[in-house]
């Protein structure tokens, strides 16, 4: 096939809105989104004359800790920079961003897969977001006319830009899916591609294999989900792959993708830098960020997902497909992490029980349950990391079984009761005392003849058989093990 020939190199600018209060450089409201349209406008951010912008203190603390994540360097002194164009999404015809020096520099995230592919980031810089455009079409499906909504004008945005280190749509999902990880994280912003506050777009190009140098690339944009990236990915590989074999020339351009088609459109030739006449913004000094600053806010980084992901492999011993599912969301490892101090206990092969034992019951019963009734998070679910540690710890003391345990717990979920209580008002403790057991055993090899023959006669259904009926008789509170030593013990005498 002529595609094995070509290899592709794709780079990712990602815009990450941050869940600050304020505008980047305003004091209107952040939560455009549950507002009614062009009701968080100011003077600044409709551009009227002689208002001045205001950086958000907490936006530049939020850039720095985002490329912190990120392992970038943070630049001791950086500027904004106007950048001109004259869209209709823009009130000031500029949107104030960062130029030749960005707040974060040359960073790197490593991908979780196998080979642990490193993509190197590029920078990390601060500007605003644009207002929000409505395309209404005609009864005929044309262009009528479109509405503006200036709320989501000057929301804080950082733009996140990698190099172009990614060869295949794994690898940019895998990158999109950490980053998000990584923000959610961190707290500073929702990285909800659905609703904006989280856009990706790719730059693509192809070129023969063994060939070093960087070809034409095409930047796509509108994409709204992991998978319709991946998917605009792929067929713009195929297509420059097409247009180069039939003797064409790919063309640096924007394209848009178009999801229910499922192809890449034109929408414009590409600008470059000097496009846009970039120079420093006259209404802002530069920024001096201060060590201490950056000192402080490294040392109250959280624990980010790739790190829990080493220490429950390496520490607790667990899986990797449950170490990724416990770390897919930062309130799920947290949920765990608090199961797992609940135990109270510094053994470490106990906590490795206690670890694969929670990791269990979160992905598997928890997850179920969440699924079954719609909770959307694992902090407000009706039974606490308390209860289900020492619903646990119970397992594995063999004060209970897993019958029982999953009786228990259903009663957890619907009344909020602690399980010791539910134990004790259903009498679900094990049964193990030895002397307790043997008089039980005794009465079911006695009102059993049949099948204590068949046992001495090598059927070994019949010790089943026989446990049955046990723990029939103690409801099934019997000591399993404890239990069908007994009964062998018994019979062979």
């Amino acid at each position: 096939m002529i595609f094995l020939k070509y290899e592709s190199v794709i780079g990712l600018e990602t815009h990450v809105q941050l869940d600050t209060k304020t505008k980047m450089f305003s004091t209107s409201s952040n939560n455009y989104q549950s507002a009614e349209p062009n009701t968080l406008v100011d003077p600044v951010t409709l551009a009227l004359p002689g208002t001045l912008p205001l950086v958000n203190k907490r936006a530049v603390e939020d850039a720095i800790t985002i490329g912190l994540a990120l392992n970038c360097s943070i630049r001791e002194i950086t500027k904004f920079d106007r950048k001109q164009y004259t869209y209709p999404d823009l009130m000031k015809g500029y949107q104030i961003s960062q130029f030749d020096q960005p707040i974060c520099f040359d960073g790197y995230l490593d991908l979780p897969n196998k080979k642990t592919s490193r993509i190197r980031i590029n920078r990390v810089h601060m500007e605003e977001d644009v207002a929000k455009l409505i395309h209404v079409e005609g009864p005929r499906g044309n262009p009528l006319h479109t509405l503006i909504d200036v709320n989501r004008s000057g929301v804080p945005l950082m733009e996140i830009v990698t190099e172009p280190d990614m060869r295949s749509t794994e690898e940019v999902e895998l990158y999109i899916s950490s980053l998000q990880k990584i923000i959610r994280y961190l707290g500073v912003g929702t990285a909800n591609m659905e609703d904006g506050s989280f856009r990706c777009d790719a730059n693509i190009s192809v070129r023969i294999k063994g060939v070093k140098r960087l070809t034409t690339k095409v930047e796509i944009k509108n994409m709204n989900r992991i998978k319709a990236v991946t998917r605009a990915v792929e067929y713009e590989i195929k297509r420059q792959i097409r247009e180069i074999e039939s003797g064409g020339k790919i063309i640096q351009e924007t394209r848009g993708w178009n999801d229910n088609k499922g192809i890449t459109v034109p929408q414009r030739s590409k600008e470059e830098a000097n496009d846009y006449r970039y120079f420093p913004e006259p209404d802002i000094p530069p920024l001096k960020i201060q060590k201490t600053l950056i000192k402080k806010i490294k040392s109250n980084l959280p624990e980010l997902p790739i790190e829990k992901k080493r220490r429950f492999i390496n520490e607790l011993n667990l899986s990797e497909y449950d170490s990724d599912l416990l770390t897919s969301s930062k309130n799920i490892s947290i949920f765990f992490d608090e199961v797992i101090k609940h135990s109270n206990n510094k053994n470490k092969q106990y906590i490795k029980k206690v670890s694969k034992e929670a990791a269990n019951w979160i992905n598997g019963e928890i997850f179920r349950y969440i699924k079954d009734t719609g909770i959307t998070d694992i902090s407000v679910i009706p039974v606490s990391a308390k209860n289900l540690s020492i619903l646990i710890t119970k397992i594995i003391d063999n004060e209970i079984n897993k019958n029982s345990a999953k009786k228990i717990f259903e009663i957890m979920w619907q009344k909020k009761q602690s399980p010791k209580e539910i134990i004790e008002k259903l009498d679900l403790v094990i049964v193990s005392d030895s002397k307790q057991l043997l008089n039980i055993v005794e009465e079911v090899i006695k009102n059993n003849p049949n099948a204590v023959e068949d046992y001495k006669n090598g059927k070994d259904n019949a010790l089943k058989f026989l446990m049955g009926q046990l723990m029939k008789l103690t409801k099934g509170q019997a000591d399993p093990k404890q239990s069908i030593e007994l009964i062998r013990s018994k019979l062979d005498e």
